[in-house]
């Protein structure tokens, strides 16, 4: 795990690390899920890999999740004590795919918020099958969390875990251009 970028406001803080989302000992972690909360590909595979079948049936009666909406349950076998899922937009290069992506953090943060939980970690919401351009994500993501945070004292810990060298680098690039252009 390489933690890099720190950016402060109050008491909050946001990361920016290159890891695994499922080792991270965040109260709770986000998983990138599907309308159906169903173990998949990518995020949403790995979680539920790595918290077991117990996941699987928590989410079963949650009755699924719409875009940009977030639900949470435990975390069974990993480290974070929950799991905010949240289903990104599916890329289609309409203004709406900006609003629903802001919405999954928000309503993630919202939710972390009014659970009281502390610290929060984030992958790259709809990047993946999904299709959304990486660099228009991560100015996304970024405005987002920073906005929250200035506003919010919970959570305290906002971290985005990037799972490859490249989308570190762009989330990395785009926090450097937000935070030198004081434009948040």
């Amino acid at each position: 795990m390489k933690e890099e970028l720190l950016f402060h406001e109050g008491k909050a803080k946001l990361q920016i690390i290159k890891g695994d989302i499922t080792e991270q000992d965040t109260e709770a972690i986000v998983n990138a899920a599907n309308k159906k909360l169903a173990p998949g590909g990518g995020v949403a595979g790995a979680i539920h890999r790595a918290a077991g079948p117990d996941l699987w049936e928590e989410c079963k009666k949650l009755g699924g999740c719409e875009t940009g909406q977030a639900k949470i349950s435990g975390g069974y076998r990993l480290k974070a004590r929950y799991v905010i899922h949240t289903v990104g937009p599916v890329y289609n290069n309409t203004p709406q795919n900006a609003r629903d992506l802001e919405s999954c953090y928000m309503n993630s943060l919202h939710l972390a918020k009014k659970k009281g939980i502390r610290s929060v970690a984030f992958p790259a919401i709809s990047t993946g099958i999904f299709g959304y351009p990486l660099e228009e994500a991560a100015d996304i993501s970024l405005r987002t969390v920073i906005n929250f945070i200035q506003d919010n004292n919970l959570p305290e810990i906002v971290r985005f875990v990037l799972f490859g060298e490249k989308d570190y680098k762009v989330f990395t690039k785009a926090f450097q251009k937000i935070i030198s252009s004081k434009d948040f």
